[in-house]
């Protein structure tokens, strides 16, 4: 497959993303963005579960060509070739989450929850560190001004889902969540638009680097 084609996939990852966050909180309608999780849409027995579930899917299988993309656009630039290796690791992690969905925050509160709840964490916990590590080693890709980008992107990451982890505790009680949603979204579309612009920046370029 040719490389541009591998790499457009990126592109269209994210978009698919955007799209299961867009079309899940119309499904919902008392969804609401801005205090509510992305994990919500796709919890045991929400309403949105159904049409979120296969966007997410798609979202994940097109890390894989992606990855390899980037891969074979490295050359002899070996963080390059690591952010390949690591998004198609983040892939393989990504495709089975649909299997660890949490539950609800009611059902949740009422001490309903299981073993998936603690699967969704872990998943979920090892989907960030491939994503920060995925950054880390692309951020020489393309000199100086990629590099401030990507440690911009990596400090975004930290804060804004530092501040969403502080407010686990608060949803699993059912308590109000206010900022939950726009901090973790923050976050998400952080690492989101870093991949689209470096899908478009390696499309530019011969895989030598030229």
């Amino acid at each position: 497959m040719r490389r541009e084609v591998l790499l457009t996939c990126g592109i269209l990852s994210s978009l698919l993303y955007v799209i299961a966050n867009v079309v899940g909180a119309r499904r919902w309608s008392s969804y609401s963005l801005r205090a509510q999780t992305v994990s919500e849409l796709s919890a045991i027995d929400a309403p949105s579960r159904p049409v979120v579930i296969p966007l997410l899917t798609g979202h994940g299988a097109l890390l894989f060509p992606f990855g390899l993309g980037v891969w074979k656009s490295a050359g002899r630039k070996r963080g390059l070739r690591a952010t390949g290796a690591l998004l198609m690791v983040l892939a393989a992690s990504d495709l089975p989450a649909p299997l660890f969905p949490m539950h609800q925050r009611e059902a949740l509160a009422r001490g309903e929850g299981s073993c998936t709840d603690s699967m969704h964490i872990i998943v979920t916990s090892a989907n960030s560190v491939a994503i920060l590590l995925a950054i880390g080693s692309g951020s020489t890709a393309f000199g100086r001004r990629f590099r401030l980008y990507s440690i911009g992107t990596i400090v975004i990451l930290l804060v804004t889902g530092g501040l969403t982890a502080t407010q686990a505790s608060r949803l699993e009680a059912n308590l109000p969540t206010p900022w939950a949603g726009v901090s973790e979204r923050i976050s998400i579309g952080g690492y989101l638009l870093w991949q689209a612009v470096l899908a478009m920046m390696l499309i530019r370029v011969e895989p030598e680097g030229r």
